[in-house]
Protein backbone atom coordinates (compact mmCIF):
# COMPACT_ATOMS: atom_id res chain seq x y z
CA UNK A 1 0.00 0.00 0.00
CA UNK A 2 0.76 3.50 -0.62
CA UNK A 3 0.33 5.79 2.62
CA UNK A 4 0.98 9.11 2.26
CA UNK A 5 2.17 11.89 5.04
CA UNK A 6 1.36 15.65 3.90
CA UNK A 7 2.55 18.45 5.52
CA UNK A 8 -0.17 19.70 7.93
CA UNK A 9 -1.34 23.39 7.07
CA UNK A 10 -4.03 24.05 10.09
CA UNK A 11 -2.92 27.63 11.44
CA UNK A 12 0.93 26.84 13.97
CA UNK A 13 0.10 23.30 13.70
CA UNK A 14 3.53 21.86 13.83
CA UNK A 15 2.95 18.08 14.38
CA UNK A 16 3.40 15.30 11.88
CA UNK A 17 1.77 12.25 11.09
CA UNK A 18 4.23 9.79 10.90
CA UNK A 19 8.03 9.62 12.62
CA UNK A 20 10.42 8.10 11.03
CA UNK A 21 10.31 4.98 12.89
CA UNK A 22 6.68 4.41 11.90
CA UNK A 23 7.71 4.89 8.59
CA UNK A 24 10.51 2.46 9.07
CA UNK A 25 7.83 -0.07 10.60
CA UNK A 26 5.34 0.50 7.37
CA UNK A 27 8.10 -0.28 4.74
CA UNK A 28 9.58 -2.97 6.85
CA UNK A 29 6.00 -4.60 6.00
CA UNK A 30 6.44 -3.80 2.23
CA UNK A 31 4.47 -0.63 1.56
CA UNK A 32 5.26 2.78 -0.09
CA UNK A 33 5.48 5.64 2.95
CA UNK A 34 5.50 9.17 0.64
CA UNK A 35 6.29 12.05 2.54
CA UNK A 36 6.02 15.53 1.48
CA UNK A 37 8.95 17.65 2.08
CA UNK A 38 9.34 19.53 4.75
CA UNK A 39 6.56 17.93 6.34
CA UNK A 40 8.30 16.90 9.67
CA UNK A 41 10.37 20.34 10.63
CA UNK A 42 7.87 21.75 12.50
CA UNK A 43 8.50 18.90 14.78
CA UNK A 44 12.48 18.86 14.72
CA UNK A 45 12.16 15.66 12.10
CA UNK A 46 14.23 16.72 9.20
CA UNK A 47 13.38 15.10 5.21
CA UNK A 48 16.88 12.70 5.58
CA UNK A 49 15.75 11.07 8.78
CA UNK A 50 12.64 9.88 6.93
CA UNK A 51 14.79 9.12 3.51
CA UNK A 52 17.11 6.76 6.36
CA UNK A 53 14.07 5.21 7.32
CA UNK A 54 13.06 4.29 3.62
CA UNK A 55 10.62 6.68 3.01
CA UNK A 56 10.27 8.35 -0.73
CA UNK A 57 10.33 12.36 0.08
CA UNK A 58 7.89 13.88 -2.41
CA UNK A 59 7.80 17.73 -3.47
CA UNK A 60 4.72 18.76 -2.63
CA UNK A 61 1.21 17.72 -1.40
CA UNK A 62 -0.70 16.82 -4.36
CA UNK A 63 2.33 14.38 -4.55
CA UNK A 64 1.05 12.94 -1.32
CA UNK A 65 -2.68 13.07 -2.08
CA UNK A 66 -2.91 11.49 -5.76
CA UNK A 67 -0.28 9.10 -5.16
CA UNK A 68 -1.33 7.83 -1.95
CA UNK A 69 -3.82 5.04 -0.81
CA UNK A 70 -4.07 5.61 2.88
CA UNK A 71 -3.17 9.32 3.86
CA UNK A 72 -2.10 9.65 7.82
CA UNK A 73 -2.70 13.12 9.41
CA UNK A 74 -3.11 14.86 12.68
CA UNK A 75 -5.20 17.68 12.07
CA UNK A 76 -8.93 17.37 10.46
CA UNK A 77 -8.68 18.36 6.37
CA UNK A 78 -8.40 21.85 5.63
CA UNK A 79 -11.13 22.96 2.93
CA UNK A 80 -7.92 22.66 0.52
CA UNK A 81 -7.08 19.15 1.59
CA UNK A 82 -11.07 18.22 1.49
CA UNK A 83 -10.73 18.66 -2.48
CA UNK A 84 -8.05 16.01 -2.76
CA UNK A 85 -9.63 13.34 -1.31
CA UNK A 86 -11.41 10.79 -3.46
CA UNK A 87 -13.14 8.06 -3.72
CA UNK A 88 -11.22 4.46 -2.28
CA UNK A 89 -9.25 6.31 -0.68
CA UNK A 90 -8.90 6.02 2.98
CA UNK A 91 -8.03 9.08 5.54
CA UNK A 92 -6.49 8.44 8.90
CA UNK A 93 -6.59 11.27 11.16
CA UNK A 94 -8.52 13.41 13.80
CA UNK A 95 -12.01 14.03 12.50
CA UNK A 96 -14.17 16.19 15.61
CA UNK A 97 -17.08 15.93 12.94
CA UNK A 98 -19.97 16.76 15.72
CA UNK A 99 -19.50 20.48 15.69
CA UNK A 100 -18.52 20.90 11.95
CA UNK A 101 -20.99 20.73 9.41
CA UNK A 102 -19.29 21.88 6.95
CA UNK A 103 -16.51 19.31 6.88
CA UNK A 104 -18.54 16.60 7.19
CA UNK A 105 -20.68 17.41 4.21
CA UNK A 106 -16.93 18.04 2.30
CA UNK A 107 -16.22 14.48 3.17
CA UNK A 108 -19.38 12.69 2.34
CA UNK A 109 -19.17 14.77 -1.28
CA UNK A 110 -15.31 12.98 -1.53
CA UNK A 111 -16.90 9.52 -1.39
CA UNK A 112 -13.73 8.72 0.74
CA UNK A 113 -13.54 6.54 3.62
CA UNK A 114 -12.36 8.67 7.06
CA UNK A 115 -11.24 6.80 10.08
CA UNK A 116 -11.27 9.02 12.85
CA UNK A 117 -8.83 8.85 15.72
CA UNK A 118 -10.70 10.31 18.52
CA UNK A 119 -13.53 7.36 18.43
CA UNK A 120 -11.62 4.27 18.28
CA UNK A 121 -11.84 2.70 21.16
CA UNK A 122 -9.93 0.10 23.61
CA UNK A 123 -10.99 -3.29 25.56
CA UNK A 124 -11.44 -1.08 28.42
CA UNK A 125 -13.77 1.31 26.39
CA UNK A 126 -10.82 4.08 26.51
CA UNK A 127 -9.59 5.96 23.27
CA UNK A 128 -6.73 5.49 23.01
CA UNK A 129 -5.87 7.72 20.15
CA UNK A 130 -7.34 10.20 21.86
CA UNK A 131 -5.58 10.29 25.17
CA UNK A 132 -2.04 11.28 24.88
CA UNK A 133 -3.14 14.38 23.38
CA UNK A 134 -6.01 15.03 25.61
CA UNK A 135 -2.64 14.31 28.58
CA UNK A 136 -0.98 16.93 26.39
CA UNK A 137 -4.22 19.41 26.09
CA UNK A 138 -4.66 19.02 30.10
CA UNK A 139 -1.29 19.52 31.04
CA UNK A 140 -0.80 23.07 28.96
CA UNK A 141 -4.09 24.77 29.61
CA UNK A 142 -2.89 25.51 33.58
CA UNK A 143 0.34 26.65 32.20
CA UNK A 144 -1.82 29.18 29.28
CA UNK A 145 -3.78 30.09 31.53
CA UNK A 146 -1.36 30.83 34.07
CA UNK A 147 -0.29 33.09 30.89
CA UNK A 148 -3.98 34.28 30.49
CA UNK A 149 -4.19 35.56 34.05
CA UNK A 150 -1.66 38.52 33.52
CA UNK A 151 -2.48 41.74 33.13
CA UNK A 152 -0.82 42.12 30.56
CA UNK A 153 -2.50 39.66 28.45
CA UNK A 154 -5.95 40.72 29.78
CA UNK A 155 -6.39 38.96 32.83
CA UNK A 156 -6.92 39.52 36.85
CA UNK A 157 -3.18 40.13 37.39
CA UNK A 158 -3.37 37.22 39.47
CA UNK A 159 -0.17 34.37 40.08
CA UNK A 160 -1.38 31.47 39.80
CA UNK A 161 0.27 29.94 42.91
CA UNK A 162 0.30 33.15 44.61
CA UNK A 163 2.94 34.02 47.46
CA UNK A 164 3.06 33.75 50.96
CA UNK A 165 0.40 36.08 52.61
CA UNK A 166 -1.29 36.24 49.22
CA UNK A 167 -4.06 33.85 48.29
CA UNK A 168 -3.39 31.85 45.67
CA UNK A 169 -5.81 31.51 42.39
CA UNK A 170 -8.54 29.28 42.40
CA UNK A 171 -8.78 26.89 39.76
CA UNK A 172 -12.23 25.35 38.22
CA UNK A 173 -11.77 22.05 36.37
CA UNK A 174 -14.55 20.67 34.26
CA UNK A 175 -14.42 16.59 33.97
CA UNK A 176 -12.38 14.67 35.81
CA UNK A 177 -10.94 12.39 32.60
CA UNK A 178 -7.57 12.36 31.14
CA UNK A 179 -7.13 16.21 30.34
CA UNK A 180 -9.20 17.22 33.84
CA UNK A 181 -6.74 14.61 35.56
CA UNK A 182 -4.02 16.07 34.14
CA UNK A 183 -4.92 19.67 34.34
CA UNK A 184 -5.61 19.07 37.74
CA UNK A 185 -2.08 17.88 38.15
CA UNK A 186 -0.15 20.76 36.89
CA UNK A 187 -2.57 23.63 38.34
CA UNK A 188 -1.68 21.85 41.86
CA UNK A 189 2.24 21.44 41.32
CA UNK A 190 2.13 25.24 40.21
CA UNK A 191 0.44 25.71 44.20
CA UNK A 192 -3.56 26.68 42.82
CA UNK A 193 -6.51 26.04 44.70
CA UNK A 194 -8.32 23.14 42.36
CA UNK A 195 -11.97 22.19 42.37
CA UNK A 196 -12.81 19.24 39.78
CA UNK A 197 -16.20 18.68 38.97
CA UNK A 198 -17.59 15.44 37.55
CA UNK A 199 -21.02 13.52 37.31
CA UNK A 200 -18.96 10.34 37.61
CA UNK A 201 -18.90 9.46 41.31
CA UNK A 202 -16.39 6.97 40.53
CA UNK A 203 -14.20 9.37 38.83
CA UNK A 204 -14.31 11.86 41.89
CA UNK A 205 -13.42 8.52 44.05
CA UNK A 206 -10.14 8.19 41.99
CA UNK A 207 -9.24 11.73 42.00
CA UNK A 208 -10.00 11.90 45.88
CA UNK A 209 -7.30 8.43 45.90
CA UNK A 210 -5.45 9.85 43.54
CA UNK A 211 -4.34 13.63 44.79
CA UNK A 212 -5.80 13.31 48.53
CA UNK A 213 -7.10 16.47 50.28
CA UNK A 214 -4.96 18.98 48.07
CA UNK A 215 -7.68 17.96 45.97
CA UNK A 216 -11.49 19.24 46.18
CA UNK A 217 -13.72 17.08 43.85
CA UNK A 218 -17.10 18.13 43.71
CA UNK A 219 -20.23 16.06 41.96
CA UNK A 220 -21.42 18.35 38.82
CA UNK A 221 -25.10 20.14 38.90
CA UNK A 222 -26.24 23.17 36.99
CA UNK A 223 -26.20 24.62 40.63
CA UNK A 224 -22.67 23.72 41.73
CA UNK A 225 -21.14 24.84 38.92
CA UNK A 226 -22.92 28.46 38.60
CA UNK A 227 -21.41 29.02 42.39
CA UNK A 228 -17.95 27.25 41.86
CA UNK A 229 -17.69 29.55 38.18
CA UNK A 230 -18.30 32.80 40.67
CA UNK A 231 -14.93 32.30 42.42
CA UNK A 232 -13.15 31.28 40.01
CA UNK A 233 -10.07 32.85 38.89
CA UNK A 234 -9.08 29.61 36.01
CA UNK A 235 -11.89 27.63 34.13
CA UNK A 236 -10.69 25.02 32.52
CA UNK A 237 -13.05 23.23 30.33
CA UNK A 238 -12.37 19.43 29.84
CA UNK A 239 -15.77 18.08 29.16
CA UNK A 240 -15.76 15.45 26.78
CA UNK A 241 -18.67 12.93 24.99
CA UNK A 242 -16.90 10.73 22.75
CA UNK A 243 -17.82 11.56 19.38
CA UNK A 244 -20.07 13.88 19.67
CA UNK A 245 -20.79 17.64 20.64
CA UNK A 246 -19.99 19.30 24.06
CA UNK A 247 -22.75 19.96 26.56
CA UNK A 248 -22.84 23.31 27.36
CA UNK A 249 -22.23 23.96 31.13
CA UNK A 250 -20.60 27.28 31.63
CA UNK A 251 -24.15 29.37 30.39
CA UNK A 252 -23.65 32.99 29.59
CA UNK A 253 -25.72 33.85 32.14
CA UNK A 254 -22.85 31.86 34.67
CA UNK A 255 -20.13 34.46 32.57
CA UNK A 256 -21.80 37.43 33.79
CA UNK A 257 -21.15 36.55 37.52
CA UNK A 258 -16.92 35.96 36.98
CA UNK A 259 -14.61 38.01 38.04
CA UNK A 260 -13.66 40.82 35.61
CA UNK A 261 -10.39 39.15 33.84
CA UNK A 262 -11.11 35.54 34.64
CA UNK A 263 -9.41 32.99 32.32
CA UNK A 264 -11.60 30.49 30.82
CA UNK A 265 -9.59 27.73 28.79
CA UNK A 266 -11.80 24.97 26.53
CA UNK A 267 -9.40 22.50 26.09
CA UNK A 268 -12.98 20.83 24.84
CA UNK A 269 -13.03 23.16 22.08
CA UNK A 270 -12.47 20.37 19.54
CA UNK A 271 -15.86 19.03 20.01
CA UNK A 272 -17.37 22.59 20.02
CA UNK A 273 -16.21 23.47 23.61
CA UNK A 274 -18.19 23.24 26.90
CA UNK A 275 -19.12 27.46 27.33
CA UNK A 276 -21.92 28.97 25.61
CA UNK A 277 -19.64 31.54 25.27
CA UNK A 278 -16.73 29.55 23.54
CA UNK A 279 -15.66 29.48 19.95
CA UNK A 280 -12.41 28.32 17.91
CA UNK A 281 -9.52 30.59 17.90
CA UNK A 282 -6.04 29.61 16.79
CA UNK A 283 -2.51 30.31 18.17
CA UNK A 284 -1.76 33.56 16.06
CA UNK A 285 -4.84 34.95 17.59
CA UNK A 286 -5.21 32.77 21.01
CA UNK A 287 -7.73 35.05 22.79
CA UNK A 288 -10.82 36.90 23.06
CA UNK A 289 -13.07 38.64 25.40
CA UNK A 290 -16.88 38.43 27.00
CA UNK A 291 -18.01 39.86 29.51
CA UNK A 292 -14.67 41.06 30.88
CA UNK A 293 -13.84 37.60 30.71
CA UNK A 294 -10.74 36.09 28.90
CA UNK A 295 -11.33 32.77 26.26
CA UNK A 296 -8.55 30.72 25.38
CA UNK A 297 -10.47 28.52 22.58
CA UNK A 298 -7.38 27.58 20.54
CA UNK A 299 -8.44 23.98 18.63
CA UNK A 300 -5.14 22.73 17.96
CA UNK A 301 -3.52 22.92 21.76
CA UNK A 302 -0.67 20.33 21.33
CA UNK A 303 0.78 21.88 18.13
CA UNK A 304 2.31 24.39 20.16
CA UNK A 305 4.45 21.22 21.53
CA UNK A 306 4.83 19.64 18.56
CA UNK A 307 7.53 17.27 18.86
CA UNK A 308 6.30 15.75 22.15
CA UNK A 309 2.65 15.79 20.34
CA UNK A 310 4.17 14.05 17.41
CA UNK A 311 5.98 11.07 19.43
CA UNK A 312 2.91 10.39 21.44
CA UNK A 313 0.75 9.75 19.07
CA UNK A 314 2.79 7.51 16.89
CA UNK A 315 3.45 5.70 19.97
CA UNK A 316 -0.64 4.74 19.72
CA UNK A 317 -1.45 5.03 16.37
CA UNK A 318 1.67 2.60 14.84
CA UNK A 319 -0.50 -0.37 15.50
CA UNK A 320 -4.08 0.43 14.03
CA UNK A 321 -2.16 1.89 10.80
CA UNK A 322 -0.14 -1.15 10.23
CA UNK A 323 -3.22 -2.78 10.39
CA UNK A 324 -4.83 -0.65 8.37
CA UNK A 325 -1.83 -0.68 5.73
CA UNK A 326 -1.47 -4.60 6.09
CA UNK A 327 -4.96 -5.47 5.82
CA UNK A 328 -6.92 -2.48 4.18
CA UNK A 329 -9.67 -0.75 5.66
CA UNK A 330 -12.24 -3.21 5.31
CA UNK A 331 -10.36 -6.35 7.04
CA UNK A 332 -8.72 -4.07 9.45
CA UNK A 333 -12.18 -2.89 10.78
CA UNK A 334 -13.80 -6.19 9.97
CA UNK A 335 -11.42 -8.24 12.72
CA UNK A 336 -10.92 -5.10 15.23
CA UNK A 337 -14.86 -4.06 16.70
CA UNK A 338 -12.43 -1.15 18.30
CA UNK A 339 -10.83 0.63 15.31
CA UNK A 340 -14.18 -0.28 13.64
CA UNK A 341 -15.35 2.33 16.17
CA UNK A 342 -13.55 4.92 14.28
CA UNK A 343 -14.92 5.01 11.38
CA UNK A 344 -17.09 8.45 11.10
CA UNK A 345 -17.38 8.33 6.71
CA UNK A 346 -17.31 6.22 4.01
CA UNK A 347 -18.40 6.84 0.43
CA UNK A 348 -20.85 9.02 1.46
CA UNK A 349 -22.02 7.43 4.37
CA UNK A 350 -22.01 8.76 8.08
CA UNK A 351 -20.95 5.60 10.43
CA UNK A 352 -20.36 7.55 13.47
CA UNK A 353 -23.95 7.76 14.94
CA UNK A 354 -22.82 10.72 17.86
CA UNK A 355 -21.46 12.73 14.77
CA UNK A 356 -25.08 11.85 12.80
CA UNK A 357 -27.20 12.63 15.84
CA UNK A 358 -25.21 16.06 16.27
CA UNK A 359 -25.57 17.12 12.74
CA UNK A 360 -29.07 15.80 11.79
CA UNK A 361 -27.91 13.49 9.27
CA UNK A 362 -28.31 10.13 8.31
CA UNK A 363 -26.61 7.05 10.31
CA UNK A 364 -25.72 3.71 8.52
CA UNK A 365 -23.78 2.01 11.00
CA UNK A 366 -20.33 0.64 10.19
CA UNK A 367 -21.30 -3.52 10.75
CA UNK A 368 -23.84 -2.71 7.78
CA UNK A 369 -21.23 -0.87 5.45
CA UNK A 370 -19.27 -3.98 6.21
CA UNK A 371 -21.89 -6.24 5.86
CA UNK A 372 -20.75 -8.25 9.00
Amino acid sequence: MRVGVPQEIKNHEYRVGLTPSSAAELVHHGHTVLVETGAGVGSGIPDQDYAAAGAEIVADADAVWSGADLVVKVKEPQPDERARLRRGQTLFTYLHLAPDLEQTRDLVASGATCIAYETVTSPSGGLPLLTPMSEVAGRLAPQVGAHCLEKAAGGRGVLLGGVPGVPAADVLVLGGGVSGTHAATIALGMGANVTVVDRSADALRRLASQFGTGLRTVFSTRDAVRELVKRADLVIGCVLVPGAAAPKLVTRDMLKTMKPGAVIVDVAIDQGGCCETSHATTHDDPTYVVDGVVHYCVANMPGAVARTSTFALNNVTLPFLLALADKGWRQALTDDPHLREGLNVHEGQIACQPVAEALGLPYVSAERILGI
